[in-house]
């Protein structure tokens, strides 16, 4: 096999169009494989290492030169290459009914050796006949929630919208490009309205206005899509929600940040082929794939209009919008031929843009129609042609928004240019905060705000309510060039009591208090603002004393939104500024949340640990026991994820006697849950079912507020060690029947951590019973949901469970590679709660695979570590596949290993592990049934078999009563066959 194969090679440049082989279809430039013409789903890795496959078929590719291809920034070892080869030979049924597209030369690399040929075209689909109508198709409200309200007419965009409605559903990039102010968000709302039906509602709508950090671009794009982000990559959770859905996003507004949406766009097409995306901006995003949609102007008279009928002149959609509007502001007014001759011009002075007519036809509402073309025509008449340049984004529309501001009286100007501060909605109380001063008195505010709504300089917010309003993303930066054109007083002091605002908003006892968390719909609206904020007074010119305050009340919005990372920037920032708030309350929550961010987005650092004390300390201090609660329990899994049972199980004790002291049952559930969990993994099973059936009868109904309060979920992780506890007691029937209803709570409370947790745990149940087939669906649900939240040592664990089940079944193949790099990634990011199992895992594997010297040497190193750490629960079954090592030795000690197995069922006994028991009974009843022992054999696995009355279906059991079976048939056990006829197998 070499490149003199007589499948002839393909160059890099012949691939820019599809290729097929098999059932397969290779579009590189799309990054779409399709089997039978479905969208196959593969990992980035996997693809690149498809199409460097694929680009020299019949050629042997050495490991290092697919290492550098495939993984060009980073270094890698060769078990990341046959981890991805194997999931890509799965993944195309490679062996399967003879099927061969990959081939391997032992210790030299791989070939792709399938037949290539060129892919028909594909040919295009024809746009739809007609646009939907505005009333076709029902569809949810609900599901049109996260779009705009539309208008109630459109004016002249018919034929825009035929075309966009047509072509947006077979185009993966569509981009309306215009001047500002000339209808382009007007005819993306439209348009996704009209297109609902379509996309089964799924239409998502993305207002960039308000954002002004191009980092942060992604997060929006997640909020509006609903996915909770709890990792430092957030396209990585967009893409696991998107990936295979059939949906309509749109960007609005994202000329000041089209860089950043560039890069985004293009890696959504890359990723998620179902996925349509309607831009608007001032310029194109200038990707591939993009198709541009020209937004003009509308339509007016071009040349004198004295020779027009009345119904000609409103044929004209700017003619007939200005009047609609100037109507709309005034009832009284009457709009004859000459006076629609002079709106005619009017319209041409202002070359048909949607928004200075507007504008304009208001002034008319209120000046008369003659003032305000005088007006108009002295004003405007050079203003215009500079317009027409590309003018950077500070002077959008500046000649209309001059003339708008200088019609206005001093304390309206002084309104409009304060409003200017808030990013997105506000209400009546944020703006009157805001704007009064000795220069505008609260009365003078309220007027100057009513009149700046009725001149449309000041719209209602179409996405809140009537009480809340917002700047048109032009008006707001005018009107903020003009507050920083009065100097940076009066700027910093209008920024002062905006944050201000929000730190007394935030503070309020209804919004702070752990049980009232109802208002957080609100403040999700008002990030824009609370980001603003802090940005400000962290700032140069700031108030680091405000910026720690409302850092530390910004925390249950952030991790409410589940926005980890920015919560722990910014508890981080105000940490370095903490001087006059040491050892209060403001203290406390900016360590809690940076212990917690700091855990689930870095790994568990020692930094995590010192916040997480230092809130325990400042909580103890003041008395604070609720809070010193939640640190407890934040510390406790803190110590457990590293490892660490000893510490964490005084953590526990600790959180048992402050329950005590709050002396509620909520506290009580929560202690007795962390205590019961300690207990378990101390190895006292008894100890531990009494604690967490104990937390879960005081607990109330998992809630989601309380999940964000303490950062889990108790009631659910106490569920979950509940099964595994029971388990290990033999009630395996019991212990399947609480997992299962733990999980099911799990998903409804929409956490992904407690979600994750809750599958990982009872997998351990799937996995012990020998439940295989259960395993695998736990398994997949479980991974789905770490990829799709990009949760790392949850995708890390993924491959380690897999390499276990893979044992389990006997096939070790890729097995041990698996378990062997899940164990490197798990540890480089201090995570070590599944060290042991994965270890015992890859044990087995050995001794599968004849490496028993290896296995052992794993083995004792468990051992010791459990030994050390706290991790006794472990222990019976360490001891008992030691002893299996051992006995698979060439030169084995039976003694020693019979020594073994009577330290197991000591261990066992001793923590009430019958689980444990029996796995080690049955060894030790076939060592002395191979030693000629079997009345010995028979008298110790009997009794422990009628001991258990439940879970007779799992692999344990069987197993046992298979050996009794055997034993029975043997000379020299006094009763034969017959007392075992009775059991129900």
């Amino acid at each position: 096999m070499s490149s003199s194969s007589q499948i002839p090679p393909v160059q890099v440049s012949s691939l820019e169009g599809p290729v097929t082989f098999g059932p397969f279809r290779l579009t590189v430039g799309e990054r779409l494989l399709t089997r039978d013409g479905a969208p196959v789903e593969i990992g980035g890795r996997t693809f690149d290492l498809l199409v460097a496959l694929v680009e020299q078929p019949g050629r042997v590719l050495a490991k290092r030169d697919l290492l550098k291809r495939v993984w060009p920034d980073v270094v890698v070892e060769d078990g990341s290459l046959r981890f991805h080869m194997a999931g890509l030979r799965k993944l195309l049924g490679d062996g399967e009914n003879g099927a061969r597209y990959i081939a391997t030369q032992v210790g030299v690399g791989y070939a792709f050796v399938a037949t290539l040929q060129r892919a028909a075209p594909v040919a295009e689909a024809s746009p739809l006949a007609a646009p939907l109508p505005r009333d076709g198709g029902s569809y949810s409200m609900e599901a049109a929630g996260r779009l705009p309200a539309r208008l109630p007419r459109v004016f002249g965009r018919d034929t825009d919208l035929h075309l966009l409605t047509g072509r947006i559903p077979e185009t993966p990039l569509f981009t309306i490009v215009g001047a500002a102010g000339v209808g382009k968000t007007t005819l993306a709302v439209e348009v996704g309205h009209m297109l609902m039906p379509h996309f089964a509602g799924k239409v998502r709508f993305v207002d960039l206005a308000t954002l002004e950090d191009p980092a942060l671009l992604a997060s929006a794009i997640a909020g509006a899509l609903g996915a909770l982000v709890q990792s430092e990559d957030p396209m990585a959770v967009i893409l696991g929600h998107i990936r295979q859905e059939h949906l309509l996003l749109i960007l609005d507004n994202c000329e000041h940040l089209v860089d950043a949406v560039s890069r985004v766009v293009e890696r959504l097409m890359d990723a998620a082929p179902h996925v349509h995306i309607v831009a608007t901006s001032r310029e194109p995003l200038r990707v591939r794939a993009e198709h541009v949609h020209w937004l003009g102007s509308l339509a007016y008279p071009d040349t004198a209009a004295e020779g027009l009928s009345l119904d000609a002149l409103l044929a004209f959609p700017a003619v007939a919008l200005f009047v609609e509007r100037a109507s709309a502001g005034n009832s009284a007014l009457r709009f004859d031929v000459d006076a629609v001759r002079v709106v005619s011009d009017m319209c041409g002075r202002l070359d048909g843009m949607a928004l200075p007519i507007e504008l304009t036809a208001v002034r008319v509402a209120a000046h008369g129609l003659e003032a305000t073309a005088q007006l108009l025509g002295e004003r405007f008449s050079l203003a215009w042609a500079g317009r027409r340049t590309a003018l950077p984004r500070q002077q959008t529309l500046q000649a209309t928004l001059d003339w708008s501001y200088n019609l206005l009286p001093e304390a309206e100007r002084l309104t409009l240019e304060r409003l200017s501060v808030f990013l997105g909605p506000f209400s009546i109380d944020a703006a009157l905060q805001v704007v009064t001063d000795e220069e505008v008195p609260t009365d003078a505010a309220v007027l100057a705000l009513d009149e700046l709504t009725t001149k449309s300089l000041v719209s209602p917010d179409r996405l809140g309510n009537a009480s809340t309003y917002r700047l048109l993303e032009m008006t707001r930066a005018y009107a903020r060039e003009k507050l920083l054109g009065r100097g940076p007083q009066a700027f910093h002091a209008v920024a002062r009591r905006h944050a201000a605002f929000f730190v007394a908003k935030l503070e309020e006892p209804a919004f702070s208090d752990r049980r009232c968390l109802d208002r957080f719909h609100y403040f999700s609206r008002q990030l824009g603002n609370i980001r603003s904020a802090l940005d400000w007074s962290f700032g140069p010119d700031g108030d680091v004393a405000l910026a720690v305050r409302l850092a530390a009340a910004s925390v249950p919005v952030f991790t409410n939104m589940s926005l980890l990372v920015e919560c722990r920037d910014w508890c981080a920032r105000a940490v370095a500024h903490l001087d006059g708030h040491r050892d209060t309350a403001v203290e406390i929550e900016i360590q809690a949340a940076l212990g917690l961010a700091l855990m689930f987005t870095r790994g568990n650092s020692e930094a995590a640990e010192t916040a997480l004390r230092r809130a325990l300390a400042v909580a103890t201090t003041l008395g604070d026991h609720w809070n010193q609660l939640r640190l407890l329990g934040r510390l406790q899994i803190f110590h457990e994820r590293i490892g660490d049972y000893a510490t964490a199980h005084g953590w526990a004790d600790m959180a048992v006697k402050v329950a005590g002291v709050i002396d509620t049952p909520e506290a009580a559930a929560v202690a007795a849950s962390l205590a019961g969990i300690s207990h378990h993994l101390a190895g006292d099973q008894s100890r531990a079912r009494q604690e967490l059936e104990f937390s879960i009868r005081q607990s109330m109904p998992s809630d989601r507020r309380w999940t964000v309060y303490f950062g889990f979920d108790h009631r659910n992780r106490s569920g979950i060690a509940l099964a595994r506890t029971l388990w290990l007691l033999g009630l395996a029937d019991q212990a399947r029947a609480v997992a299962a209803r733990t999980v099911r709570e799990a998903a409804g409370l929409e956490h992904a951590v407690t979600h994750c947790i809750a599958l990982l745990w009872t997998l351990s149940v799937d996995l012990w019973a020998g439940d295989l087939e259960k395993a695998e669906v736990s398994l997949a649900n479980f991974a789905r949901a770490a990829e799709v939240n990009a949760l790392g040592p949850y995708i890390a664990a993924s491959g380690g469970l897999r390499g276990e089940l893979a044992i389990q079944r006997g096939h070790v193949g890729e097995a041990l590679d698996w378990l062997e790099e899940s164990l490197a990634r798990l540890r480089a990011a201090r995570y070590e709660l599944l060290t042991t199992t994965f270890s015992l895992a890859l044990a087995q594997g050995l001794m599968l695979s004849g490496r028993q010297e290896e296995a052992l040497d794993l083995v004792d190193a468990a051992i010791g570590r459990c030994a050390g750490n706290g991790e006794l629960f472990s222990m019976p079954e360490l001891l008992r596949v030691k002893a299996d090592v051992l006995r698979a030795l060439p030169d084995r000690n039976s003694a020693e290993v019979e020594a073994l197995l009577q330290d197991a069922l000591a261990w066992s006994r001793r923590q009430a592990a019958k689980a444990w028991e029996l796995r080690a009974a049955i060894d030790l009843a076939r060592l002395w049934m191979d030693q000629g022992q079997p009345a010995r054999a028979l008298a110790l696995l009997r009794p422990l078999r009628d001991g258990f009355q439940e879970g007779l279906d799992t692999a344990d059991l069987r197993a046992a009563d298979q050996l009794l079976l055997m034993l029975a048939d043997l000379p020299g056990t006094a009763d034969g066959g017959g007392a075992l006829s009775a059991w129900p197998w």
